[in-house]
């Protein structure tokens, strides 16, 4: 298998000392996992491998034969303004750092200067091309709102307008090595937007999910980092962790808003280092794979109780997605019920039945606390037990009778709120129920039978009061 580097863009090395090239690329490579390296030893050469368009980042020596580093650091700025540029000296003057930062240089390094120092501007420089680039990349997207690759949502059914612009955003976002946040109610499609994340990403690794919920920070640890051998009473075998399974793919992390302090800590710490200890190690592991998360708690207000560490969330929500509630893309239902029930009957080993008129718009009165995981069950469950050519719209009715408490609202307002109790003048018996008529009318789609059940009453009741509006 072909090994990963990093970052996904060439970083070039100039000095006119080998042995320090190789030394800088050693380093590099072995303190931060940067891979994507080329060296050159000769300036000349320098403005002709930017030409080539892989360089975004270049390390150049200050005093060279032939043309100095700040020479070559005019032509860039002149020629190739999108590549960032560190200066590294084998001086430390004051003037000249403040020459080449005007000049338009990233940072300024003395190769005397600890390992840390230099490798710390390096990764500096580095995400700043990424989120440089990923800028660019999201508004050109979000403005021409064109998928480059509408495959990777294919699983997705809807025509929706807002989240046709969140696949826009996803196919944007997907090549960033920073965290995804996906938040939504339950059902709504989390993990199958993180498995379009992925397939966007370029990873060549796999897509490994974790759901955390319920994991006791040892649990945890030992699920997401893994084990050596003898690391507590047990541990017979070492056994490799999620992470690492993950490696040169993604890690999605489910229900993290259901994580405990102590486990967020690790968490945090994981993304902030890009390394980790299995349990009983002293060794540490990098962290090789791109990290996302969701779910369908309400992260803001966890956070302002204590109960979500600020830090982490501000760190995960680089890149978020929020997904609707199928209540509020009321204009897929019929393309899901469709889609689910030709999935079910072709699981079923059945003929696909024809949906009653009136259904869709039944369908619509209901505020689906499932979202498209609860319609997708309630059209399994009709076409398993309808005989007919035509689907029964008796089931939806009878199952969706039995939920409809769920619609309603909790806590001290449990009970449905007085409509009029806000009106200085309240309108006449015959008025209110005009209004209410017409309102049922509206939701129905005209559909008597249907807005009849919304109203509660019988179908000729509600006829012969459509036809004393009209007297």
């Amino acid at each position: 298998m072909k090994a990963v580097t990093y970052p996904d863009f060439s970083i070039l090395l100039v000095d006119d000392e080998p042995d320090w090239l190789g030394s800088l690329s050693l380093t590099l490579e072995s303190c931060a996992g940067i891979s994507n390296i080329v060296t050159c030893s000769d300036s000349r050469e320098v403005m002709a491998i930017l030409d080539g368009g892989q360089v975004r980042l270049v390390l150049l020596d200050l005093t060279m034969p032939h043309l100095s580093g700040e020479q070559l650091l005019e032509q860039i700025g002149e020629h190739h303004p999108e590549i960032a540029a560190i200066v590294i000296s084998g001086l430390n003057q004051l003037e000249t750092a403040v020459r080449c930062m005007k000049l338009g240089a990233f940072d300024y390094c003395v190769k005397t200067d600890e390992a840390d120092r230099i490798v710390g501007a390096v990764l500096r420089a580095v995400k700043m091309v990424e989120m440089k680039r990923e800028y660019q990349e999201m508004a050109s997207r979000i403005v021409s709102r064109e998928l480059r690759h509408p495959e990777a949502f294919a699983a997705i059914v809807t025509a929706d307008r807002f989240m046709l612009d969140i696949f826009s955003y996803v196919e944007a976002v997907a090549k960033s090595p920073q965290p995804l946040l996906i938040t939504g109610e339950s059902g709504v499609g989390k993990e199958l937007i993180a498995k379009a994340a992925h397939s966007l990403s370029g990873c060549r690794g796999k897509l490994v999910t974790v759901n955390v919920a319920g994991l006791d920070d040892t649990v945890f640890a030992d699920t997401l980092f893994g084990h050596v051998r003898g690391a507590y009473t047990g541990a017979e075998l070492a056994r490799r962790g999620m992470v690492e399974e993950a490696a040169d793919g993604t890690l999605f992390l489910d229900e993290i808003g259901d994580l405990s302090i102590p486990s967020q800590v690790k968490l945090l710490r994981l993304l902030q280092e890009g390394e980790y200890f299995p349990l009983g190690s002293d060794l540490p592991k990098r962290l090789k794979a791109r990290i996302i998360v969701a779910t369908h708690q309400n992260l803001p207000e966890k956070e302002r109780s204590g109960a979500f560490r600020r830090d982490l969330y501000y760190r995960l929500r680089t890149h978020q997605v929020q997904l609707p509630a199928l209540r509020e893309r009321r204009g897929d239902i019929a393309l899901l019920l469709d889609h689910f029930l030709e999935e079910a009957a072709q699981a079923l080993g059945m003929k696909k039945p024809t949906p009653p008129k009136g259904l869709v718009q039944y369908l619509a009165t209901y505020c689906f606390p499932g979202n498209v995981r609860e319609l997708k069950a309630l059209a399994y469950d009709a076409v398993s037990v309808n005989r007919e050519r035509m689907l029964s719209m008796d089931t939806f009715i009878k199952a969706i009778e039995q939920r409809q408490s769920q619609c309603a609202p909790t806590g001290a307002g449990a009970s449905r709120q007085n409509p009029f109790s806000g009106f200085d003048d309240l309108p006449t018996f015959s008025d209110a129920a005009a209004f209410l008529v017409l309102e049922a009318m509206t939701r129905a789609s005209g559909n008597q039978t249907l807005a009849a059940r919304l109203l509660g009453i019988s179908q000729p009741a509600l006829s012969k009061r459509l036809k004393m509006l009209k007297e």
